[in-house]
């Protein structure tokens, strides 16, 4: 037991010392304000999965799947720790859902974007003026972006102000790509330049490309992913179906048995976590939410 404790504690001890190599961000006011709250998290995951709820129905989601899960667990199986590891995963659902959704709807778009860069593109050639171009999207665009750039037109019509509706539309969308697509339209709009045509088929070059990387990647990595999925939930598919059987679960009652579940559950969320981590491609981030913000307050 001393041996075991010996060296827990000169882990530890190398653990910390690795950690302080590596520079710690300074915790001043601006890091501060650059958190997010919790419900805008949730209004964000959302607004990415396109569903058209108030940001506080997220966690009431959540709460109320867990409750429900815990519930029925207990009332089948009578083990108090399975409950708990039901609720947790039951809570965590929707939020995995909106996240996938997030994922699929993103992927789908980012097919689009480069097509909605080259007609913008063409538009500022052609002479065509920034609000013009955009509006001109409800029509030209891609079909499934249609309608978003339709109402776009529709309010800058009511409106004739650019930017406020450009940051409604931002909103909207919540895309990384046009997040900088918008910010190479509101410069222009606000100093000028006659770059912006560069500008746009530089990125939709560079769209194509990311998005051809990408597939091939996925590619790749998917029977990886489909495996290691399927090697965490085979020993809790095996513990489900010897819920079926009575006195099966007697044993995961008692103390031990429930170290063992714990122990279990702790061991797969760690290599699932671990192997998400590895495997994840880099996505791009919404760098300029905080400045769409503003100029929607505006």
């Amino acid at each position: 037991m001393s041996g075991a404790l010996a060296g827990a504690l000169l882990g530890a001890g190398l653990f910390c010392a690795w950690w302080s190599c590596w520079p710690r961000p300074p915790r001043g006011p601006g890091r501060r304000a650059a958190r997010r709250s919790p419900l805008g998290v949730c209004r964000d995951l959302l607004a990415a999965a396109a569903i058209p709820a108030p940001a506080a129905a997220l966690p009431l989601a959540c709460a109320a799947a867990a409750a429900l899960a815990a519930l029925l667990v207990a009332g089948t199986t009578g083990v108090p720790v399975l409950a708990l590891g039901a609720a947790l995963a039951a809570g965590w659902a929707p939020v995995a859902l909106l996240r996938a959704r997030a994922r699929a709807r993103r992927a789908d778009r980012a097919e689009l974007w480069p097509d909605v860069v080259d007609h913008l593109a063409a538009a500022v050639r052609a002479g065509t003026s920034l609000p013009d171009a955009v509006c001109a999207l409800a029509v030209r665009g891609p079909v499934a972006l249609r309608p978003v750039f339709a109402r776009f037109a529709a309010a800058h019509r009511a409106s004739g102000a650019f930017e406020p509706e450009l940051a409604r539309l931002v909103d909207e969308l919540a895309d990384p790509v046009f997040d900088r697509v918008a910010a190479a339209l509101r410069m222009t709009r606000q100093v000028g330049g006659s770059d912006l045509g560069a500008t746009l088929r530089t990125l939709s070059a560079h769209l194509r490309d990311d998005l051809r990387t990408r597939g091939e990647l996925r590619a790749r990595q998917s029977w990886t992913v489909s495996a290691a999925r399927l090697a965490v939930a085979a020993p809790w598919a095996v513990l489900a179906l010897l819920a079926g059987r009575p006195g099966a679960l007697d044993a995961y009652a008692t103390g031990a048995g429930t170290a063992v579940l714990l122990a279990g559950a702790l061991v797969s969320a760690l290599a699932y976590r671990l192997m998400l981590r590895l495997g994840r491609l880099p996505a791009p981030r919404r760098v300029l939410v905080t400045a769409a913000g503003s100029a929607g307050a505006a």
